[in-house]
């Protein structure tokens, strides 16, 4: 039946409001048709009486909205609209994305569901008592769409299972691509720009163009990876680092979390194409691919796999961590899983219950094998999936294992478990105690061969025999767990890499080296770090809100997470390789809305690849384009934003092509096993806070004796090895002294070619292909290399050039200059708390801003003159002549410069 009906009830009216705005837009270069959903010619909408329409009307365009909300009524609106000219336009809408079910008919055409969560943007609780349930509205892109000239009805239907329950405050169709802003009409939208551009005279907007991908981009990176991922055969280990199994050349990974929400199809595609852009070639995917019953999602299978295809196309390997215990909360009476409420989180029971493992292990057979629907192959035999995690961020030796955490009948298991691993170690539980000098615990219960676990406060600081017992259960038991998970894999037919798990521990000294052990059993070795910014809230864990609190944060100046506070020396760059595998650090960023987030990309390229890290895997692609606040919630981690993605492409040459040398083993760790079931711990925790008072008792040479720590700045000055043996432990550590100066605040690497200034903030790169200085610019004065100079009174600033063509800058034919400063979002706005904590008053909107960049940058090279600088726009394609590299004065919006001797950009994607 065909629902578009009744159009001569149209009002009068409200044909002349769309034939206003048409003839408003059309006076510009693009056509905008905006129609508000208050006004429909057919009305066929069921509203509730009361809570559901209680919502803020100031956050609605035209102050108004239609709506739906009944048991058995499907909402029905029909529109009648006129366009100024046919052809094809973008068409979005502004709609309620939660839990709700959209359609519409155009024209009287088939009737076209809307992915409302595909692609939204600017998410509002519009809640007007801000309790978060359903009452959200968004804009959501639904695609392109041909309209014809004159007259147009498009009919939309609720149809949610929730009670048919939807919002429509207005929708739109643009000529030209659209880009929302709250309830602001495109004139308004410019307006505001010009007002915020007035406040901000000292940033500007960093808003690019839709990217049409095209060769003359000189930042366009995807040169660098194969044709197709699994080109050259499986991701594979050898001598320490992954290897393509089928030429047995290394690669190193720069990769991202992600992808965002739920893209398919083209925008799947274009997002693969965006990241290979700026130097991606791995992309980690969180999937969970089981239900809230725990079984097997074949919808989720099915997404999976498409992601792995879409992102193979681009050159880009796939890594899947498929089980996070924070995503599932078993319900009450599931056979697998008893005790649980449907609220408690699954912490440490995989590790030790088998019915559990069973229905884990059912997970990866459907994953796995699983026909693809588009090619018939399954990921088993697809050489683009480069590697599987056991499971993320959950450890026998972490706060969760506890019995307050883990519901009684898995705690009975476990201790059950180490019942009968005491009788057959002792001969007895009586045995055990008597060893044990009579030590008990709360929970022990003999009688029914149950021994419980003491606090990991307790083990870690008494170490007593009981704790050192402990211990050793607690690391056989994990490491059992990947063991059988391993050969689980094997035999199911995976030939990617494999890695246990990436979590942290109580203690990094103590126990941080055996939850390391375990993980041996693994291809690599994983683990997770974030540089946050002492975030305090409610919620601050994982989002950014009004009222929150924060500090501004360098990791150039180890500045503590607590300000006031003396330096720690700790960051999640520092890269100890155990094992002889290679090292992976599958999440990782410097959080928002810390200023200093800018320092982030080239501080991770610049010392990953001095210690020949093998994979950093950035966090997180939350969404596709350059949005501030892609969800609701504004997360402390979104990585599409111009300090973060926008220093990918220097970063990524630096880290992929090693423009930065691999430096030499300046410690080698052995730990004996027998010491660390012993509590002994080691001389290099990773992860471990040390201040700057304690540095002052870290050994100067390189005599260490037992029990003394490692200085953890070698890290900025080489790698280190830490191997677990049989033999007596020991530690051999070269003389820091040339390269170390605590009292001077610096650190050089052992290859000359970085140079830190902790105590002013700057990095100084000095290679043959990669020459810049990061930090506080304005205090560093001129900044020489061996090929340029540099001055700039930025005070936080990051310029470096590298060479594209592979030569070194000494003689390179091609170079890319890259510059930044430090960025926020448009209205962020803070008030002063006590002395470095600053409480959040607005989280701000699209667009993001970056402070102008200034400085100049010469060449010290004969024939600086004879090449010509182009400056380039956001997304890497010519602007505008900048002069010639003698002398650069760098432009206040320009972040890329392409430095050639022909001065006309090329392609890239020969290379």
């Amino acid at each position: 039946m065909n629902r578009l009906r009744a159009r001569h009830l149209l009002p009068p009216l409200l044909l002349a409001l769309c034939s206003i705005l048409n003839a408003a837009g059309s006076d510009s270069p693009a056509t905008t048709i905006w129609v508000e959903g208050e006004n429909p010619a057919v009305n066929r909408m069921n509203r509730h009486p009361w809570w559901y329409d209680q919502v803020k009307r100031d956050q609605l365009s035209g102050g108004d909205f239609i709506s739906n909300f009944s048991k058995d009524k499907p909402g029905e609106a029909e529109y009648l609209f006129n366009a100024p000219k046919g052809g094809e336009y973008e068409f979005w809408v502004r709609a309620n994305p939660v839990q709700t079910r959209l359609s519409y008919t155009l024209n009287g055409g088939a009737e076209t569901l809307i992915d409302l969560n595909r692609e939204m943007r600017d998410e509002v609780n519009i809640a007007a008592d801000n309790k978060v349930d359903l009452r959200f509205i968004a804009w959501s892109r639904v695609g392109k769409v041909t309209l014809r000239e004159g007259r147009n009805s498009i009919l939309f239907r609720m149809t949610s299972a929730n009670n048919n329950h939807g919002y429509l405050d207005c929708f739109v169709f643009s000529t030209e691509p659209f880009e929302p802003r709250g309830i602001l009409k495109p004139a308004e939208i410019a307006a505001a720009q010009a007002a915020e551009a007035s406040a901000n005279q000292e940033w500007f907007s960093f808003d690019p163009k839709p990217d049409p991908f095209g060769p003359q981009s000189a930042i366009d990176l995807r040169f660098l990876n194969e044709k197709f991922a699994g080109e050259n055969g499986f991701i594979g280990v050898k001598n320490g680092h992954f290897i393509h199994t089928g030429n047995g050349q290394p690669v190193r990974f720069w990769a991202v979390n992600g992808p965002p929400g739920q893209l398919n199809g083209d925008d799947l595609r274009q997002c693969a194409r965006m990241l290979a852009k700026r130097g991606v070639n791995m992309l980690r995917m969180q999937t969970g691919c089981f239900d809230a019953n725990g079984d097997v999602d074949m919808t989720g299978v099915k997404h999976a796999i498409e992601i792995v295809e879409a992102m193979k196309t681009e050159g880009i390997y796939t890594h899947f961590s498929i089980y996070f215990p924070v995503s599932l909360s078993p319900k009450p009476g599931t056979p697998w899983l008893p005790g649980y409420d449907g609220q408690t989180k699954s912490f440490a029971a995989l590790m030790f219950n088998p019915d559990f493992q069973a229905k884990y292990r059912s997970w990866w057979t459907a994953l796995l094998t699983t026909p693809s629907p588009a090619t018939g192959k399954p990921l088993i035999d697809e050489p683009a999936l480069a590697g599987v995690e056991m499971q993320n961020e959950d450890s026998l030796f972490f706060w969760t294992f506890n019995a307050d955490a883990i519901p009684d009948p898995e705690m009975r298991m476990i201790e059950r478990q180490f019942g009968g691993w005491l009788v057959k170690r002792y001969g007895s539980l009586d045995a055990a105690f008597a060893k044990w000098n009579g030590l008990k615990a709360k929970r022990d219960n003999p009688q029914e061969g149950r021994v419980s676990f003491r606090p990991l406060w307790n083990m870690c600081n008494e170490k007593t025999a009981r704790d050192q017992d402990t211990a050793q259960f607690l690391l056989e038991t994990q490491a059992r767990f990947y063991a059988d998970t391993y050969g689980f894999l094997r035999r199911l037919g995976f030939r990617g890499a494999i890695t246990a798990s990436n979590w942290i521990t109580a203690s990094p000294e103590v126990l941080g080296p055996l939850e390391k052990l375990s993980y041996t059993v693994g291809d690599f070795i994983d683990r997770h770090g974030y540089f946050d910014c002492d975030e305090k809230g409610p919620n601050a864990a994982w989002s950014v809100r009004e009222g929150e609190t924060y500090a501004d944060r360098s990791a150039l100046r180890f500045d503590p997470a607590e300000p006031g506070q003396p330096r720690q020396f700790v960051n999640p760059v520092m890269d100890p390789h155990y094992a002889g595998k290679p090292s992976m650090i599958s999440e990782t960023t410097f959080n928002r809305p810390n200023r200093f987030r800018s320092e982030a990309p080239l501080y991770y390229a610049a010392y990953g690849a001095l210690q020949d890290s093998d994979a950093i895997i950035h966090f997180a692609l939350d969404a596709d384009d350059w949005t501030v606040k892609p969800g609701f919630f504004m997360q402390p981690w979104t990585l599409a934003s111009p300090a973060m993605m926008g220093q990918f492409p220097a970063a990524a040459l630096i880290y992929r092509r090693g423009l930065v040398t691999t430096g030499p083993v300046l410690a080698e760790v052995n730990l004996n096993t027998e010491d660390l079931f012993h509590l002994k711990g080691t001389p290099l925790p990773q992860d471990a806070a040390l201040d700057e008072l304690r540095l002052k008792d870290v050994p100067q040479g390189s005599d260490i004796k037992p029990g003394q720590r490692l200085d953890p700045l070698l890290h900025y000055a080489g790698r280190a090895n830490v191997n677990f043996v049989t033999t007596p432990g020991s530690v051999k550590a070269a003389d820091l002294g040339e390269l170390i100066s605590h009292e001077r605040q610096t650190v050089a690497s052992a290859t000359g070619e970085l140079k830190l200034d902790y105590g002013k903030g700057l990095l100084v790169i000095d290679a043959a292909s990669a020459q810049g200085a990061s930090g506080a610019l304005a205090s560093a004065g001129l900044v020489r290399t061996r090929d340029l100079v540099i001055s700039s009174d930025m005070p936080l600033g990051h310029i470096v050039a590298v060479s594209l063509d592979g030569l070194p800058i000494a003689t390179s034919r091609r170079i890319l200059l890259q510059v930044m400063s430090e960025e926020k979002a448009s209205g962020f706005q803070t008030e002063d708390v006590s002395p470095g904590v600053k409480r959040i008053t607005s989280i701000g909107h699209d667009p993001w801003l970056v402070k102008k960049l200034r400085g100049t940058v010469a060449f010290n090279r004969p024939d600086a003159r004879s090449f010509r600088v182009t400056a380039l726009d956001l997304n890497g394609y010519p602007a505008a002549s900048a002069g010639t590299a003698d002398h650069i004065e760098l432009q206040p919006e320009t972040m890329y410069y392409l430095i050639d001797r022909a001065g006309n950009p090329q392609a890239l994607s020969s290379r």
